[in-house]
């Protein structure tokens, strides 16, 4: 499996800001780190994200929920999740607005890890 690394993650922060506006710069590096290692978490030796989806959707909720940066969490969980899912392989079939709206619901509680692991495996292409 293919992974991105804190350096590549803040680079892809720091263009989507750039693009897309914004304040730039990390507000809790522990929490970036959190967000991209969790998904890593094994207990007894069995991976508690096993497959690409799982991992997918641990990323995202976790960099949309512990906010990392200044600004933008939302965005970067959703741009990182895409790019982590393309570097494995996997594609998601969607509509922009399908995507805003889960997305969202994440940010504002109205959707779980659940509900976000299954949008994502009934959008998979």
């Amino acid at each position: 499996m293919k992974y991105l690394t804190r350096e590549q993650v803040i680079k892809l922060h720091q263009a989507l800001i750039e693009t897309s506006g914004g304040s730039s710069g990390i507000r809790d590096v522990g929490m970036l780190d959190s967000a991209l290692k969790t998904p890593l978490q094994t207990f007894d030796e069995n991976e508690l994200f096993p497959s690409v989806l799982d991992k997918a959707a641990r990323l995202a909720f976790g960099l949309i929920k512990n906010h990392p940066f200044i600004d933008g969490n939302k965005r970067i969980g959703t741009h990182v999740m895409l790019i982590f899912l393309a570097l494995n392989n996997i594609m998601l079939s969607y509509k922009d607005e399908e995507l805003i709206d889960i997305i969202l619901k994440v940010a504002s509680g109205k959707a779980n890890e659940n509900d976000f692991y299954t949008w994502i495996k009934n959008h998979q292409a």
